[in-house]
């Protein structure tokens, strides 16, 4: 046990200065003594005269062997900086931990956690958050019931110094087989193979699973063809601590899997204004539609159902179009691209243009009614349609779709796609 030093002499000299020398050589003796007794000390020798050090020395030592032999470690070090938002936590050898608090500092909430069955180890409930400073006070016992305690506070790493990504699709999902993993990073990463390298992408189907960036902010996976029908697809994301760039790492940690529902491929021939809904293998449905006007045509290309409204709002001016169109309450509405084309209900065009002619401003449009109620073509695509779903669209005027607008990185080869992998 350290104890606190001081002086052998604290005060002013009052002395005549010819007395001065003395108390140098005093001095120098009652360093050499301290010396001796320190050697002393550690031979075991008693022969000390200072009886109050002796006396906390001895002290020392007994409580030293009534002390706990449980040896509590705090993963986050007291004053740390940096700490993970995920793998923060306490852990005993040689005892068992009898209660662990945690608090966030600013605010005193309490951080809910759980002590593992064997109570060798704990951890907070929830992800931390980021840029915040805890507290943690853990005790444990050794198997003779004597306690120890530990305390930490830290702050985990800032916003500024940590990345995350976003991803679709989510845990649990039923998905189409069109559905990539795509992941949007918030800050630009440089480090793209050790970042790439921590995620690992695997289907029970046996496909194999590339990723391809497009920038350094996003960064998607997919088999060469479509998911198999029926298969279950595991995400695996190992990046905390992973550094993404000069002075960031990232924070994430976690297993996602979702599943591949039934295949279900339409394909929209604008030559003739018309979709084929083809599920596993098989036409089950042909639709008229009114696809992109000549002045406004629909891209070509695989596109991929990326969101899913019952009724959305759709105003030309949020997409380049000024005010030619404001239409708050468009029915059965299914996203394809990022730039703003949907395959959706209409119910304000004439029955007639849909099979004969185009007349939107880029979209897929299908016969509907107000309010997107009653048997419609629109509503039956709308009920029978999931995310991840494809749309192929051919024979437009249009170019293809870009790979990154929207979740359509089925319009590059293989060895493009293969070709933007860091790893």
């Amino acid at each position: 046990m350290e104890q606190p030093v001081t002086s052998a002499d604290n005060t002013a000299s009052t002395q005549p200065s010819s007395r001065r020398p003395l108390r140098r050589g005093l001095a120098a003796v009652s360093l050499f003594t301290v010396g001796a007794l320190a050697l002393a000390a550690c031979s075991g020798s008693s022969g000390s005269d200072d009886g109050k050090n002796q006396s906390q020395a001895g002290a020392d030592i007994a409580a030293a062997k009534k002390a706990s032999d449980a040896k509590i470690v705090v993963s986050a070090k007291d004053g740390s900086t940096g700490a993970s938002i995920n793998s923060t936590g306490v852990k005993v050898s040689k005892g068992k931990l009898t209660d662990v608090t945690m608090v966030r500092v600013d605010t005193g909430a309490k951080v809910a956690g759980d002590i593992s069955a064997d109570g060798t180890s704990w951890k907070p409930g929830v992800q931390l958050e980021r840029g915040t400073k805890y507290r943690i006070t853990a005790n444990a016992k050794d198997s003779q019931g004597r306690a120890a305690t530990e305390n930490s506070t830290f702050t985990t790493v800032s916003n500024a110094n940590s990345f995350i990504g976003t991803f679709t699709p989510d845990q649990g999902k039923t998905v189409g087989v069109g559905m990539p993993v795509s992941f949007t990073f918030d800050k630009a990463i440089t480090n793209k193979k050790d970042v790439q390298s921590h995620i690992t992408v695997s289907s029970s189907s046996g496909q194999q699973v590339v990723g391809h960036w497009f920038g350094n902010q996003r960064l998607d996976f997919r088999p060469q063809d479509y998911w198999k029908a029926g298969s279950d697809v595991t995400m695996k994301l190992d990046l905390d601590g992973v550094a993404g760039a000069d002075n960031i790492t990232g924070v994430q940690s976690k297993t996602v899997t979702f599943h591949v529902g039934r295949s279900q491929v339409s394909t929209v021939d604008l030559s003739s204004q018309t979709m084929s809904v083809v599920r596993d293998g098989k036409t089950i449905k042909t639709i008229p539609v009114s696809g992109g006007s000549p002045q406004h045509p629909t891209y070509n290309g695989q596109m991929v159902i990326s969101e899913k409204f019952a009724t959305t709002h759709m105003d030309g001016s949020t997409v380049g179009f000024g005010g030619e169109y404001d239409i708050k309450d468009v029915p059965h509405a299914m996203r394809l691209t990022t730039s703003g084309t949907f395959i959706h209900g209409n119910y304000w065009g004439s029955p007639g243009v849909f099979g004969t002619a185009g007349t939107s401003h880029g979209c897929v449009g299908l016969r509907d009614v107000r309010g997107g109620g009653g048997d419609t073509p629109a509503k039956w695509f709308y009920d029978n349609s999931i995310v991840g779903d494809v749309v192929v669209v051919k024979n437009s005027h249009d170019k293809t779709v870009q790979p990154d607008n929207g979740l359509n990185g089925w319009n590059m080869s293989w060895d493009q796609w293969t070709a933007g992998s860091a790893v």
